[in-house]
C-alpha cells in the first residue's frame, strides 16, 4: 500500500498521479493480429505507381505497416508487458526508459523514438548507396576524397548513435536494425578491411532477432567509438539473459514478423560481409536463406528489390568464385532481369523501378562476362547500357521540365486576383 499523504500538497500530488480509466486509449490488439505490410491495401495509401502489387488490383503500403511494428510509437509492447494502468502511471510520472541526459533530455519517449526512426531510415541526397538496391560491390579503392571519407565516417557514427538510443529506450528490434546498419556502414567506409567488424555486427544483429538469449553488454560494445583504432575489450564473462525477438517469451508481446524483418536485413548484410572477405560459398548460402522469409510477401517493387538484390548477389558470388562458369551465374541474373520486366509489363506497375532493376542486373552481368573472358559480349552489353542510360537521362529531364511548367502554371492560377481600381 505505502504511506498515505497527510499534507494538502501531498494529497494533491497523489490525486494528480491517479489514472482515469475513461481517458485511456483502447488496449493494444493481440500480437498475432498484427500483419504489418504483409496484407496489401484495396486503395493506394500514397499517390504514385510504385505501390501496385503485381497480378492483383491491390496496393502496397510502402512499408508503413512494417515501420509501425518496428518503431512501435504507441508502445504496444510495453503496454502488453506492464498493463495499461502501470504503463500510463509510469508515463505520467516520466518513469519509462528514455534518454535523460544530453541533447534529447527534454524530448519525450515518443519524440525520441521519432528521432531514432530518422537515424535508422533517413537517407541523405548525397549518399552513394541511396536507393532500394542492396547489391554488394566494394566502394573502397583508396582514391576517395576526404569529403567522401568524412561523409562515410559520419554515417557510421550515426548508426552507432542509433544503437545507443535503441538500448536506452530498450527497443531490441531497433537495436537489431542498427547493428545491420553498422555492418553496412563499416563495409562502405573500410571495405574488406572492415569486413571482420561488419560480420561481427551482422552476427549480433541475428542474435538479437533470433529465438535464443543475447547479451546486452556485448551489443553495447558496438556503439562505442574506437579509440586509436582499437575496440573496447570484450566482457570477460558472457551474460546472455535478454530473450531474442523470436523467443517464446517475446512472442507473447510482439508478432513474429518483427523478428523476420530484422532477420531479412541482418542476413543480407551478413552475406555482404562474407562476400567482402572472399568467402563466396558462405555468402551464397546466407543470401539463399533469406528466400524462405520472403515467401508470402506481396510482389510489389519494395519487396521485389529485396529479391532482386539477392539474385544479383548470388550471381556475383558464383562469378567471383568460378569466373569461367558464366552460365550458372547468368541464371541468377536472368531472374533479376525478369523481375524488372514484370514491373515494366504490368499495367499500372512501377516503370521506374522496372527500368532500374534491368539496368542493375545488366551492369553486374557485364562484369561477370568480363571475368569469364567474354569481352566482345561484355562490350556489346555495355554499349546497350550507355544508350539506355542516355535515353533515361533525356526522359528524366523532360519530366522535370513538364513538372516545373505545371507548378508554374498552378502558381499563376492560385495567385489571388487583385481587383483593378477604377478612376474617379
Amino acid at each position: 500500500m505505502g504511506k498515505k499523504s497527510r499534507t494538502p500538497t501531498g494529497k494533491a500530488k497523489a490525486e494528480n498521479r491517479k489514472i482515469d480509466q475513461k481517458d485511456l486509449p483502447p488496449p493494444p490488439p493481440p500480437p498475432e493480429e498484427l500483419k504489418g505490410s504483409a496484407v496489401p491495401l484495396e486503395t493506394p495509401a500514397l499517390p504514385g505507381s510504385s505501390f501496385k502489387v503485381l497480378g492483383t488490383d491491390r496496393y502496397d503500403d510502402g512499408g508503413v505497416g512494417d515501420l509501425t511494428l518496428l518503431i512501435d510509437l504507441e508502445d504496444m509492447v510495453l503496454r502488453r508487458k506492464r498493463g495499461e494502468n502501470e504503463y500510463f502511471s509510469a508515463l505520467k510520472a516520466d518513469l519509462l526508459p528514455r534518454a535523460n541526459y544530453g541533447s534529447m533530455a527534454r524530448m519525450s519517449r515518443r519524440e525520441q523514438k521519432v528521432s531514432l526512426a530518422q537515424l535508422l531510415f533517413s537517407e541523405d541526397n548525397d549518399d552513394e548507396d541511396k536507393g532500394p538496391s542492396e547489391v554488394y560491390q566494394s566502394q573502397v579503392d583508396g582514391e576517395e576524397s576526404k569529403s567522401v571519407i568524412d561523409h562515410r565516417a559520419g554515417r557510421l557514427s550515426q548508426s552507432r548513435a542509433a544503437l545507443r538510443l535503441s538500448l536506452l529506450l530498450r527497443e531490441p528490434a531497433c537495436a537489431s536494425l542498427a547493428l545491420a546498419e553498422l555492418c553496412k556502414r563499416n563495409l562502405a567506409l573500410s571495405g574488406s578491411e572492415g569486413a571482420v567488424d561488419a560480420l561481427r555486427c551482422a552476427d549480433k544483429c541475428l542474435e538479437v532477432a533470433g529465438d535464443d538469449f543475447w547479451d546486452g553488454d556485448e551489443v553495447a560494445l558496438e556503439a562505442e567509438e574506437s579509440k586509436n583504432g582499437e575496440r573496447p575489450p570484450e566482457p570477460t564473462e558472457r551474460n546472455a539473459t535478454t530473450p531474442g525477438l523470436a523467443h517464446p517469451a517475446s512472442l507473447k508481446l510482439l508478432p513474429l514478423r518483427v523478428s523476420h524483418l530484422c532477420l531479412r536485413s541482418g542476413l543480407l548484410q551478413r552475406g555482404n560481409s562474407l562476400a567482402a572477405l572472399g568467402r563466396e560459398k558462405e555468402a551464397r548460402d546466407t543470401y539463399t536463406s533469406v528466400f524462405p522469409l520472403l515467401e508470402g510477401e506481396p510482389r510489389c517493387s519494395r519487396v521485389d528489390w529485396e529479391r532482386h538484390s539477392l539474385h544479383v548477389n548470388i550471381g556475383n558470388t558464383i562469378s567471383r568464385e568460378t569466373p569461367t562458369d558464366f552460365a550458372k551465374a547468368d541464371v541468377e541474373f536472368e531472374k533479376a532481369v525478369q523481375m524488372g520486366l514484370d514491373h515494366l509489363n504490368e499495367e499500372g506497375g512501377s516503370e521506374t523501378d522496372g527500368r532500374n532493376m534491368l539496368a542493375c542486373a545488366k551492369r553486374h552481368r557485364c562484369r561477370a562476362l568480363k571475368r569469364a573472358g567474354k569481352l566482345d559480349e561484355a562490350k556489346a552489353l555495355m554499349l546497350v547500357l550507355i544508350k539506355e542510360q542516355r535515353e533515361e537521362d533525356v526522359r528524366k529531364a523532360k519530366e522535370a521540365e513538364e513538372k516545373a511548367a505545371e507548378e508554374a502554371l498552378k502558381a499563376i492560377e492560385d495567385k489571388p486576383k487583385v481587383p483593378m481600381l477604377k478612376a474617379k
